[in-house]
């Protein structure tokens, strides 16, 4: 891939981040070290205590003096814009900003994201006849996915919520597999252990996906701590919505990253909804980004929809991330175009008019098939034959996942205990005498032996 523009990056992480901290001496002198040195002691040292000073001295913040009372109002910061580099048409609006990726990447890029399309309307369509128990899509969404999973390296580490399929697709994970999880048959990584789009591949540095909403924002802080320790050139990203960001976990995170100094980034996908709590019911601040200074996070916002701005955005904050040991913060404007999941109805709570926009007109597929479309690097020809064979990839591993066998049923209780305890050995031959007993009702012929 060719090196991307980073002077405009560098301007929005600046206007982006008003209340940093101050401490631009100690940042200039890693970046000239040839290896990030690990600090045993985070901890900084204070000035020397002058009392003849009439400034505050207390330790907790940087601040002056003032004689007149005014509260801070909410709107201190506000209005952050928002980073873009193509236009709806799919033009690009500041040359100095285009990536000037190869038209192999750039059709590497739409590809993925239609691949996911077509795996997710398949998928969804297979939850709603009954063959699996549920589905997450991602409509709207493939932009921040394959934006984001091309600007980082290979062994940075992963941690997704439940809708980034595309950041695995991106690295590797074959339809089977995908398929096998949904499925929950013998050739799921998992064994079959976890409900649907809850993947993981330790291959591929992405950690297996957990429900519990914002879990993986403190494990992430903790999994880039450690990352700083190897001293290695690895990077830790944490992918969550906007309403995960409503959990104390996403304080601990924050505030743990930003303290322990750690090469990880966040990455929001503020899709509008938490569920169906529109953001407007979720906060009363300028969004997600505001919240990084706080912390002292450089952040920058992103349209999400724009697959160029956040692979731009994600790369530099890698390279700061990594060359800095530093936390980056980044807000992803996009639009969840399906249901949370097959347990919802989103026409309840937001019109169809709503919808259709996004899908029609604002779409990031689109977006990007402009961009091709100008460049002559895609024809309608080229359009019907690979949905034709990406809707025939898809469907030749849905029929080879409905085939397979389900998993042993011994594998319910392995790999808690490097030997099975006395109660655990107790509970499988009670589970397996119980099978016995009623088999009519337990076809053990369709489970792996």
């Amino acid at each position: 891939m060719a090196a991307v523009t980073v002077s405009g990056i560098h301007k929005m992480y600046g206007l982006c981040s008003h209340a940093v901290r101050q401490t631009a001496g100690l940042r200039a002198a890693r970046l000239l070290q040839q290896h990030r040195a690990f600090r045993v002691s985070a901890v900084h040292q204070q000035e020397p205590f002058d009392s003849s000073l009439e400034k505050p001295q207390f330790p907790g913040a940087s601040a002056e003096f003032v004689d007149e009372l005014e509260f801070i109002q909410p709107n201190v910061i506000s209005g952050i814009p928002v980073y873009r580099v193509m236009d709806r048409q799919g033009n690009i609006i500041n040359p100095s900003q285009d990536p000037q990726l190869s038209k192999e990447t750039v059709l590497n890029f739409y590809q993925k994201m239609t691949m996911l399309n077509t795996m997710d309307r398949i998928l969804y369509e297979s939850q709603r006849q009954g063959r699996i128990s549920f589905y997450m899509t991602n409509y709207g969404e493939e932009g921040t996915h394959i934006g984001s999973a091309a600007a980082l390296d290979q062994n940075d580490l992963v941690f997704g919520q439940y809708r980034e399929a595309g950041v695995l697709m991106y690295r590797g994970f074959p339809l089977d597999l995908f398929m096998a999880q949904c499925y929950a048959n013998a050739d799921d990584l998992g064994k079959g252990r976890q409900m649907p789009v809850h993947y993981g591949s330790k291959d591929l540095n992405f950690v297996t996906i957990s429900s519990p909403l914002a879990t993986q924002i403190p494990q992430a802080a903790g999994a880039a701590y450690a990352v700083k320790r190897e001293n290695m050139n690895r990077a830790v990203i944490c992918y969550f919505g906007e309403g995960a960001a409503s959990e104390g976990d996403a304080h601990a995170g924050f505030n743990f990253s930003a303290t322990l100094e750690c090469p990880l980034i966040f990455f929001c996908r503020n899709n509008g909804y938490a569920i169906s709590t529109p953001t407007n019911e979720q906060y009363r601040g300028d969004g997600i980004a505001a919240r990084g200074p706080g912390y002292g996070m450089l952040s920058i916002r992103v349209d999400g929809n724009d697959v160029f701005a956040v692979y731009n955005a994600t790369k530099e904050a890698r390279r700061r991330a990594v060359a800095e040991n530093q936390p980056f913060l980044i807000e992803a404007m996009t639009y969840r175009i399906g249901h949370h999941s097959t347990s919802d109805d989103s026409s309840a709570y937001r019109s169809v008019d709503e919808v259709n926009y996004w899908d029609k007109q604002d779409h990031p597929i689109s977006r990007l098939r402009h961009y091709m479309s100008t460049r002559g690097w895609w024809s309608e020809d080229d359009e019907r034959t690979w949905r034709k064979q990406s809707r025939k990839k898809v469907m030749e591993a849905f029929e080879r996942a409905e085939k397979r066998l389900k998993p042993n049923p011994e594998l319910m209780f392995t790999d808690v205990y490097h030997e099975m305890t006395p109660s655990l050995d107790k509970q499988r031959q009670a589970m397996f005498k119980h099978v016995q007993q009623y088999k009519e009702h337990y076809p053990l012929d369709l489970y792996d032996k």
